[in-house]
């Protein structure tokens, strides 16, 4: 694998930073929203996600038939990172999820409908496949879809769906047959929010984001708005994950807080004594440094192989994910524990170390470890499928 970047992707890279430069709005780009950067949704975002597909980014690796322009996975990573270093909303899951679900597997129908309005972010969806017994564990899904002549009738629950509370569209996985067994018998659906019979209730969070319940009574749904074949929805699900896994967990925020970490050691004191003298403090942060590089190099591993691939590995995106999220908590909790009492101040506070910042992300970072399949999930995969381990259940 070669660490290094091509001129052209450095090229890219340095074009990417003038357009952060020349769009720069500290509303839209906010470093203390982690990766809530998706979830804010307002006239100021979408105008800025509207500039980026302007310029082509949006798709960039998608298909020229479909729009795209056929190019590298890495571009689409270098700009992921860049945006998200600076607190910017970055491309996601319509983009990812949803767009490369509908070019491999959605009909004519469900193509012409929404790629184009995807590459041009004139669209918002939400994802919905965890429910109140069915959390990391896709497979479990109980909210059932019975067919109605053309339309298929939905009943149910979903839970933990973000985007919910201003997503046009809903990518929706439901349970269309109950006598296949667990990982079979699951179908995807795109609906609209405003459907008769769907019902959103907001779950604020202990990172200060909103997520939402959703619940079902009758909702309809037309057959041509079934996505892929039916009951392989799952296969979908699974290979859709691979994507979130590695595209919406970023690395650049993790590195950023390190940054400001060793940046607040160096500066500051203890008892009258420098803070970078202490042996335990030095010793922390040295070891954090450490992860941090192991992180960026598990990210470029899931580049390198997808590009020879064509799509990111189930492995190495489970090892990424896991790593990369667990670390992200572990600078927080050591921020915390290195700046003491003070830091538990806050965020935004202009007295507090680092301006509250730790405190947020102390909260924020533990949502990362569940999204996307738990970290408990993260090492069944990595068991199973690469280790050849027995299941455990």
């Amino acid at each position: 694998m070669d660490f290094e970047f091509s001129p052209e992707e450095q090229a890219f890279l340095k074009e990417v930073e003038k357009f952060i430069a020349d769009n720069y709005d500290p509303e839209v780009m906010d470093v203390t929203r982690e990766n809530m950067s998706q979830l804010v949704d307002t006239p100021k975002r979408r105008a800025l996600m509207k500039k980026i597909g302007e310029k082509g980014w949006l798709g960039m690796t998608w298909p020229k038939e479909y729009g795209g322009t056929g190019g590298e996975g890495v571009y689409e990573f270098l700009l992921n990172e860049k945006l998200a270093s600076v607190g910017a909303p970055q491309i996601g899951k319509g983009v990812g999820i949803i767009g490369k679900t509908l070019i491999r597997h959605g009909s004519d129908k469900l193509k012409n409908e929404f790629l184009p309005k995807i590459l041009k972010n004139e669209v918002e969806f939400a994802v919905g496949y965890s429910e109140p017994n069915a959390g990391s564990d896709a497979a479990a899904m109980a909210l059932k879809a019975e067919r109605d002549g053309n339309d298929w009738v939905l009943n149910g629950q979903k839970i933990f769906t973000t985007s919910a509370h201003f997503a046009e569209w809903y990518w929706v996985g439901a349970r269309t047959d109950t006598t296949a067994p667990k990982h079979a018998g699951i179908t995807l659906f795109l609906l609209p929010m405003n459907q008769q019979g769907l019902t959103i209730q907001r779950m604020p969070t202990i990172g200060d984001e909103i997520t939402n319940q959703v619940f079902f009574d009758n909702v309809r749904v037309s057959d041509e708005y079934r996505v892929g074949e039916l009951n392989k929805g799952f296969n979908y699900i699974s290979e859709a994950l691979d994507l979130e896994r590695f595209t919406m967990f970023t690395f650049s925020p993790i590195e950023e807080r390190v940054k400001l970490l060793v940046n607040y050691v160096k500066e500051e004191q203890r008892d009258g004594k420098p803070l970078k003298d202490d042996l335990i403090v030095r010793q922390k942060v040295a070891t954090l440094a450490t992860e941090i590089e192991v992180a960026k190099l598990l990210g470029y591993r899931v580049v390198s192989q997808a590009i020879k691939g064509g799509k990111p590995p189930t492995n190495e995106a489970s090892e990424y994910k896991l790593f990369a999220t667990e670390l992200s908590k572990r600078v927080a909790n050591e921020t915390l524990n290195i700046e003491g009492e003070h830091g538990q101040t806050r965020v935004h506070t202009d007295d507090a170390p680092l301006k509250g910042r730790a405190e947020l992300t102390y909260r924020y970072t533990v949502i990362d470890t569940l999204g996307g399949g738990a970290s408990e999930i993260q090492k069944n995969i990595i068991a199973r499928r690469k280790l050849g381990l027995p299941r455990n259940f």
